[in-house]
């Protein structure tokens, strides 16, 4: 079984002041007894497609898949998702805070689109097929490479831009629209009722719509990204349990714990906190005590955001010798 925990092991400037004094019997054992490893920290997106066997292409080709999803038509082009975003500029850096934190009506959305695409023509016309997830179609495979949203939340995205041999081109169109939309009336009405105003475009995802993979085993999740995912799977996709149960264990497949996700993108130190307490009761206290029915497989804990996963098997359950360490430490 595959639990997708982005931000379980999140970086030293939250994990020092989130993890003061705080003590989770079960995870910390868990972290004791299982063994750690390195994976990619290419984000949520990336592990679950790896997990269903959507292979990469320039990018993760996320946007075919979700413009599926959202009654689109992929057809044979090229697709990036263009996600309306706000740009936080700091004294020296921008950071990015996504569209999933603040709220964006669908007359706003065709509002905002439809003035990008006066401006741009067909050198940069955005579909807002729902508010929070545009798309941009090509006719021709751009020399792109992106990075996922959810990887860039929070982040200085500097590092994090459009990379390859159209990069530039593209960068430059980035910037010319966020003048456009500086002073857009959409974003002038938002302001003044005291909402973030849209003021620029988050490109990644890029791809042609593959083939299905023949499905596998059921996905939990809640999040809409990763339903689409396996429902262009042909997955059995269920919402999030509650809490870990014998049966989960038993028919194994894919779950996606996102509950740390808000509060790790944005240094929400209390919220980090908080959110891992719940984890600790509803799913690491009952996954130990059902460390020993893992099955062959066995488990694994993976943050795809900060590349490091915990392996387990049922021959942990037995690995009374391996005590459990300091919290702060067992995560860093």
């Amino acid at each position: 079984m595959l639990l997708l925990i982005p931000h379980l092991f999140p970086a030293a400037r939250l994990l020092d002041v989130a993890t003061r004094d705080l003590r989770l019997p079960a995870l910390q054992t868990l972290l004791a007894r299982g063994k750690r490893q390195p994976c990619p920290a290419e984000g949520v997106e990336a592990a679950l497609c790896r997990a269903l066997g959507i292979a990469r292409q320039q990018d993760w080709p996320l946007a075919p898949i979700s413009l599926t999803a959202d009654g689109g038509v992929a057809g044979k082009a090229y697709w990036l998702r263009a996600d309306p975003v706000h740009l936080q500029v700091m004294r020296d850096r921008i950071l990015l805070t996504d569209s999933d934190a603040f709220e964006l009506t669908q007359h706003e959305a065709d509002l905002l689109a439809a003035t990008i695409v006066r401006h741009f023509g067909t050198d940069l016309s955005p579909m807002p097929l729902h508010p929070r997830r545009w798309y941009l179609r090509f006719e021709h495979t751009p020399r792109l490479t992106t990075c996922a949203r959810s990887v860039a939340v929070g982040c200085d995205i500097d590092p994090l831009l459009p990379q390859g041999d159209d990069a530039m081109q593209c960068r430059a169109r980035l910037n010319e629209l966020q003048m456009l939309l500086h002073d857009h009336p959409v974003n002038q009405a938002r302001e003044t009722r005291g909402a973030l105003p849209v003021n620029a475009l988050w490109l990644w995802g890029g791809g042609c719509l593959p083939a299905s993979p023949a499905p596998a085993v059921p996905m939990y999740a809640g999040n809409t990204d990763a339903r689409a995912l396996g429902a262009f799977c042909n997955m059995r996709v269920f919402p999030l349990p509650g809490k870990m149960d014998v049966a989960l264990l038993e028919t194994g497949g894919v779950i996606l714990l996102d509950n740390l996700t808000r509060a790790g993108q944005y240094g929400d130190a209390l919220g980090w906190r908080e959110a891992l307490r719940e984890l600790e009761r509803d799913w690491f206290a009952p996954l130990l005590g059902m460390l020993g029915r893992t099955g062959r497989h066995g488990l694994r804990l993976n943050d795809p955001v900060n590349g490091t996963e915990l392996v387990l098997h049922a021959r942990d359950a037995w690995k009374l010798w391996r005590r459990p360490g300091d919290l702060t430490s067992m995560l860093a």
